[in-house]
Protein backbone atom coordinates (compact mmCIF):
# COMPACT_ATOMS: atom_id res chain seq x y z
CA UNK A 1 0.00 0.00 0.00
CA UNK A 2 1.61 3.63 -1.03
CA UNK A 3 2.40 4.88 2.10
CA UNK A 4 3.16 9.15 2.60
CA UNK A 5 6.82 8.80 1.42
CA UNK A 6 4.96 7.10 -1.65
CA UNK A 7 2.20 9.71 -2.30
CA UNK A 8 4.92 12.44 -1.87
CA UNK A 9 6.75 11.03 -4.17
CA UNK A 10 4.58 11.16 -6.50
CA UNK A 11 3.52 14.27 -5.54
CA UNK A 12 6.66 16.15 -6.52
CA UNK A 13 6.79 13.70 -9.68
CA UNK A 14 3.90 15.79 -11.32
CA UNK A 15 3.77 18.33 -9.26
CA UNK A 16 5.57 21.55 -11.13
CA UNK A 17 4.73 20.07 -14.58
CA UNK A 18 0.92 20.20 -14.38
CA UNK A 19 0.82 23.47 -12.37
CA UNK A 20 -1.15 25.93 -14.74
CA UNK A 21 -2.58 24.05 -16.97
CA UNK A 22 -5.70 24.14 -18.21
CA UNK A 23 -8.38 21.14 -17.97
CA UNK A 24 -9.33 19.80 -21.35
CA UNK A 25 -11.59 16.88 -20.15
CA UNK A 26 -11.69 15.02 -16.98
CA UNK A 27 -12.97 11.24 -17.98
CA UNK A 28 -14.23 8.15 -14.92
CA UNK A 29 -13.84 4.46 -15.56
CA UNK A 30 -15.23 2.38 -13.29
CA UNK A 31 -16.61 3.20 -9.73
CA UNK A 32 -13.95 3.84 -7.37
CA UNK A 33 -14.62 4.15 -3.82
CA UNK A 34 -16.74 6.99 -3.97
CA UNK A 35 -18.38 9.14 -6.82
CA UNK A 36 -16.56 11.55 -8.36
CA UNK A 37 -19.40 14.13 -6.75
CA UNK A 38 -19.83 16.68 -9.32
CA UNK A 39 -20.54 16.70 -13.40
CA UNK A 40 -16.87 16.00 -14.78
CA UNK A 41 -17.72 18.75 -17.55
CA UNK A 42 -18.04 21.27 -14.96
CA UNK A 43 -13.62 21.33 -14.79
CA UNK A 44 -13.75 21.25 -18.08
CA UNK A 45 -11.43 24.86 -18.59
CA UNK A 46 -10.29 24.94 -15.21
CA UNK A 47 -6.50 26.10 -14.36
CA UNK A 48 -4.87 23.50 -12.22
CA UNK A 49 -2.73 24.94 -9.07
CA UNK A 50 -0.31 24.00 -6.42
CA UNK A 51 -1.13 20.42 -5.59
CA UNK A 52 -0.68 19.69 -2.19
CA UNK A 53 -0.17 16.04 -0.04
CA UNK A 54 -2.44 15.55 3.56
CA UNK A 55 -1.33 12.18 4.43
CA UNK A 56 -1.57 9.80 1.92
CA UNK A 57 -4.42 12.26 0.21
CA UNK A 58 -3.01 14.31 -2.94
CA UNK A 59 -5.35 17.76 -3.20
CA UNK A 60 -5.30 18.96 -6.78
CA UNK A 61 -6.80 22.42 -6.52
CA UNK A 62 -9.12 23.90 -9.64
CA UNK A 63 -10.12 27.43 -10.82
CA UNK A 64 -12.86 27.42 -12.56
CA UNK A 65 -12.68 29.37 -15.72
CA UNK A 66 -14.72 32.67 -15.30
CA UNK A 67 -14.38 32.25 -11.72
CA UNK A 68 -13.67 35.56 -9.59
CA UNK A 69 -10.09 35.78 -9.22
CA UNK A 70 -10.57 36.05 -5.36
CA UNK A 71 -12.69 32.86 -5.25
CA UNK A 72 -11.18 30.02 -3.52
CA UNK A 73 -10.10 27.13 -6.06
CA UNK A 74 -12.26 23.67 -5.78
CA UNK A 75 -10.42 20.64 -6.25
CA UNK A 76 -9.85 16.72 -6.46
CA UNK A 77 -9.21 14.58 -3.53
CA UNK A 78 -6.68 11.59 -4.63
CA UNK A 79 -5.79 8.62 -2.66
CA UNK A 80 -4.34 5.97 -4.42
CA UNK A 81 -5.98 2.81 -2.65
CA UNK A 82 -3.92 -0.23 -1.74
CA UNK A 83 -2.36 -0.63 -5.05
CA UNK A 84 -2.90 2.63 -7.17
CA UNK A 85 -0.59 4.64 -8.85
CA UNK A 86 -0.51 8.16 -10.74
CA UNK A 87 1.08 8.82 -14.55
CA UNK A 88 1.62 12.12 -15.76
CA UNK A 89 3.03 12.57 -18.97
CA UNK A 90 2.03 14.53 -22.56
CA UNK A 91 1.44 11.60 -24.25
CA UNK A 92 -0.17 7.90 -23.07
CA UNK A 93 -0.89 4.48 -24.26
CA UNK A 94 -4.88 4.28 -25.09
CA UNK A 95 -6.64 3.85 -21.41
CA UNK A 96 -6.47 0.04 -20.22
CA UNK A 97 -9.42 -1.96 -18.23
CA UNK A 98 -7.49 -0.61 -14.89
CA UNK A 99 -7.33 3.34 -15.28
CA UNK A 100 -10.67 4.51 -13.76
CA UNK A 101 -9.27 8.43 -13.80
CA UNK A 102 -7.53 10.56 -16.53
CA UNK A 103 -7.53 14.33 -16.57
CA UNK A 104 -6.83 15.54 -19.55
CA UNK A 105 -4.67 19.22 -19.87
CA UNK A 106 -2.94 21.27 -22.06
CA UNK A 107 0.56 20.14 -20.24
CA UNK A 108 -0.36 16.56 -19.80
CA UNK A 109 -2.67 13.47 -19.25
CA UNK A 110 -2.84 12.56 -15.70
CA UNK A 111 -3.82 9.19 -15.34
CA UNK A 112 -4.97 6.67 -11.73
CA UNK A 113 -4.12 3.03 -12.58
CA UNK A 114 -6.21 1.19 -9.84
CA UNK A 115 -6.25 -2.90 -10.20
CA UNK A 116 -8.15 -3.42 -7.03
CA UNK A 117 -10.17 -0.20 -6.99
CA UNK A 118 -9.43 0.98 -3.26
CA UNK A 119 -8.35 4.38 -4.47
CA UNK A 120 -10.85 7.37 -4.84
CA UNK A 121 -10.60 10.96 -6.79
CA UNK A 122 -13.67 13.07 -5.25
CA UNK A 123 -14.44 16.47 -6.07
CA UNK A 124 -14.89 19.36 -3.10
CA UNK A 125 -15.74 22.60 -3.32
CA UNK A 126 -12.58 22.99 -1.03
CA UNK A 127 -10.49 20.14 1.49
CA UNK A 128 -12.37 21.78 4.23
CA UNK A 129 -15.94 21.25 3.10
CA UNK A 130 -18.08 17.85 1.58
CA UNK A 131 -16.73 14.63 1.42
CA UNK A 132 -12.65 15.87 1.32
CA UNK A 133 -13.39 17.36 4.58
CA UNK A 134 -15.10 14.09 6.13
CA UNK A 135 -11.78 12.06 4.57
CA UNK A 136 -8.99 14.11 6.16
CA UNK A 137 -10.48 14.72 9.73
CA UNK A 138 -9.22 12.87 12.45
CA UNK A 139 -5.82 12.83 10.48
CA UNK A 140 -2.73 13.76 13.02
CA UNK A 141 -0.02 15.65 12.33
CA UNK A 142 2.41 15.78 9.92
CA UNK A 143 6.09 13.80 10.78
CA UNK A 144 7.41 17.02 10.23
CA UNK A 145 5.13 19.88 11.40
CA UNK A 146 6.98 21.71 14.42
CA UNK A 147 4.33 20.29 16.95
CA UNK A 148 5.38 16.58 16.38
CA UNK A 149 7.49 16.70 19.42
CA UNK A 150 7.88 14.33 21.85
CA UNK A 151 6.11 16.50 24.88
CA UNK A 152 3.47 15.83 22.09
CA UNK A 153 3.53 12.11 21.34
CA UNK A 154 3.85 11.67 25.15
CA UNK A 155 0.58 13.06 25.97
CA UNK A 156 -1.29 11.84 22.96
CA UNK A 157 -0.09 7.92 24.06
CA UNK A 158 -1.19 8.80 27.64
CA UNK A 159 -4.05 5.41 28.90
CA UNK A 160 -3.46 3.74 25.39
CA UNK A 161 -3.39 0.43 26.30
CA UNK A 162 -2.69 -0.93 22.06
CA UNK A 163 0.93 -1.53 21.13
CA UNK A 164 2.91 1.46 20.02
CA UNK A 165 3.14 0.02 16.35
CA UNK A 166 -0.71 0.15 16.39
CA UNK A 167 -0.74 2.90 18.17
CA UNK A 168 1.66 4.41 14.93
CA UNK A 169 -0.62 2.82 12.58
CA UNK A 170 -3.28 4.37 13.33
CA UNK A 171 -2.89 7.72 12.13
CA UNK A 172 -4.49 9.68 14.32
CA UNK A 173 -1.54 10.80 16.29
CA UNK A 174 1.33 11.24 13.22
CA UNK A 175 0.66 10.61 10.13
CA UNK A 176 2.95 8.86 7.57
CA UNK A 177 4.55 5.80 9.62
CA UNK A 178 3.07 3.39 7.67
CA UNK A 179 3.88 -0.28 8.35
CA UNK A 180 7.46 -0.32 6.71
CA UNK A 181 8.54 2.99 8.44
CA UNK A 182 6.77 2.04 11.77
CA UNK A 183 8.75 -1.02 12.15
CA UNK A 184 12.06 0.36 10.69
CA UNK A 185 11.58 3.61 13.48
CA UNK A 186 10.80 1.33 16.37
CA UNK A 187 14.07 -0.32 15.34
CA UNK A 188 16.15 2.70 15.25
CA UNK A 189 14.39 4.46 18.54
CA UNK A 190 15.06 0.43 20.69
CA UNK A 191 11.59 0.24 21.56
CA UNK A 192 9.71 -3.08 21.18
CA UNK A 193 6.66 -3.01 18.74
CA UNK A 194 4.69 -5.09 21.70
CA UNK A 195 5.10 -2.01 24.37
CA UNK A 196 1.84 -0.75 25.07
CA UNK A 197 1.91 3.08 23.90
CA UNK A 198 0.62 4.71 27.22
CA UNK A 199 4.25 3.09 28.94
CA UNK A 200 6.23 4.98 26.60
CA UNK A 201 8.43 7.10 28.53
CA UNK A 202 8.83 11.09 27.82
CA UNK A 203 12.38 10.35 26.31
CA UNK A 204 11.93 7.61 24.26
CA UNK A 205 8.73 9.38 22.92
CA UNK A 206 11.83 11.96 22.04
CA UNK A 207 13.82 9.23 20.54
CA UNK A 208 11.00 7.96 18.72
CA UNK A 209 9.84 10.77 16.75
CA UNK A 210 13.11 11.47 15.85
CA UNK A 211 13.26 8.02 14.34
CA UNK A 212 9.76 8.69 12.36
CA UNK A 213 11.21 11.64 10.98
CA UNK A 214 14.49 10.39 9.51
CA UNK A 215 13.39 6.86 8.74
CA UNK A 216 10.92 8.82 6.45
CA UNK A 217 13.76 11.51 5.02
CA UNK A 218 15.63 8.42 4.24
CA UNK A 219 12.68 6.93 2.66
CA UNK A 220 12.06 10.67 0.38
CA UNK A 221 15.78 10.10 -0.45
CA UNK A 222 15.00 7.26 -1.80
CA UNK A 223 12.19 7.51 -4.21
CA UNK A 224 10.10 5.55 -1.27
CA UNK A 225 8.96 1.52 -1.27
CA UNK A 226 8.29 -0.32 -4.62
CA UNK A 227 7.25 -3.78 -2.88
CA UNK A 228 4.52 -4.64 -5.33
CA UNK A 229 3.29 -2.20 -7.81
CA UNK A 230 4.72 1.40 -6.78
CA UNK A 231 5.36 3.69 -9.37
CA UNK A 232 5.85 7.66 -9.27
CA UNK A 233 4.25 9.73 -11.93
CA UNK A 234 7.25 9.36 -13.98
CA UNK A 235 7.02 5.09 -13.83
CA UNK A 236 10.42 4.81 -11.35
CA UNK A 237 10.17 2.83 -8.33
CA UNK A 238 11.66 3.58 -5.13
CA UNK A 239 14.47 2.16 -3.77
CA UNK A 240 13.82 2.08 0.43
CA UNK A 241 13.38 -1.64 0.71
CA UNK A 242 16.48 -2.38 -0.02
CA UNK A 243 18.17 -1.02 2.89
CA UNK A 244 15.19 -1.81 5.48
CA UNK A 245 17.16 -2.82 9.22
CA UNK A 246 14.11 -5.17 9.88
CA UNK A 247 11.28 -5.19 8.16
CA UNK A 248 11.00 -7.88 5.11
CA UNK A 249 14.36 -9.70 6.71
CA UNK A 250 12.98 -12.23 8.90
CA UNK A 251 15.33 -14.87 10.10
CA UNK A 252 17.92 -12.65 9.01
CA UNK A 253 21.00 -11.40 11.56
CA UNK A 254 20.04 -8.05 12.68
CA UNK A 255 22.19 -5.54 11.56
CA UNK A 256 23.26 -4.54 14.65
CA UNK A 257 23.83 -7.32 17.28
CA UNK A 258 23.34 -10.26 14.61
CA UNK A 259 20.51 -12.14 16.50
CA UNK A 260 17.93 -13.26 14.30
CA UNK A 261 15.02 -10.77 12.90
CA UNK A 262 11.76 -11.85 14.07
CA UNK A 263 8.25 -11.29 12.82
CA UNK A 264 5.24 -11.41 14.48
CA UNK A 265 1.45 -10.13 13.28
CA UNK A 266 -0.01 -7.38 14.96
CA UNK A 267 -3.62 -6.31 13.80
CA UNK A 268 -2.99 -8.15 10.75
CA UNK A 269 0.11 -6.74 9.70
CA UNK A 270 3.29 -8.03 9.95
CA UNK A 271 5.63 -6.60 12.58
CA UNK A 272 9.47 -7.07 11.97
CA UNK A 273 11.92 -6.57 15.18
CA UNK A 274 15.07 -7.12 16.68
CA UNK A 275 14.07 -9.04 20.26
CA UNK A 276 17.64 -8.07 21.97
CA UNK A 277 18.02 -4.49 19.96
CA UNK A 278 14.31 -3.72 21.14
CA UNK A 279 13.48 -3.02 24.53
CA UNK A 280 10.18 -3.79 26.53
Amino acid sequence: MPELPEVEVTRQSFASRILGAQVLSLRMGKPLRWPLGCDPGRLDGATVGPVLRRGKYLWVPLSLAGAPAESPPEGLLVHLGMSGALTFAKSLAPSGPHDHFELDTTEGLLRLTDPRRFGAVVWGASMSSGLPARLLAGLGLEPFDAAMTGAYLHERLKGRKVSIKQALLAGDIVVGAGNIYACEALFMAGIAPQLAAGRLSRPRCDRLVLAVQEVLRQALAMGGSSLRDFKDAYGSQGHFQLSTRVYGREGEPCRTCATLVRRLVQGQRSTFFCPVCQKK
